[in-house]
């Protein structure tokens, strides 16, 4: 008896493809539920802008993308400990609010870095051009 198609594993190559079909459904499930997460891409489009427009070197450049990839990936995280712990405990709990906020307060350090990082990749540009 011939087994169905159901029953064979997928190919690697589409094995492959269906995981980054579902880490853009995660991506997407992000922006679209957490206004959180739409601020940060909102400034993160602002601050790729400047840094286009100011000509920032391209070292700054990476450091500029690698620090907004920080903050997006953190807001991701939070959201799946808030996920995570409203299935195990949908009623509140103490130690449940403790790492909510924990993961809250990791994407508010991380965030502050960012502004940080933000100040000190473009105030020098924008201090040369107002010296011009």
């Amino acid at each position: 008896m011939a087994s169905s198609t159901s029953d064979t594993p997928p190919s690697p190559f589409v094995a492959f493809f269906r995981s980054f079909v579902y880490a853009m459904a995660g991506l997407r499930y992000t922006i679209r539920t957490q206004r959180n997460m739409r601020v940060h891409v909102a400034i993160a489009v602002v601050a790729a802008i400047v840094g286009i427009l100011l000509r920032i070197s391209l070292i700054a450049f990476a450091i500029l993308a690698l620090t907004i990839t920080t903050v997006l990936v953190a807001e991701m995280f939070n959201t799946v400990i808030e996920a995570c712990l409203d299935i195990v405990t949908p009623e509140y709990h103490p130690l449940a609010k403790i790492a909510k906020d924990v993961a809250a307060g990791a994407v508010l350090i991380s965030s502050i870095l960012a502004v940080v990082i933000g100040l000190l990749l473009f105030l020098p540009p924008i201090l040369a051009r107002l010296h011009r």
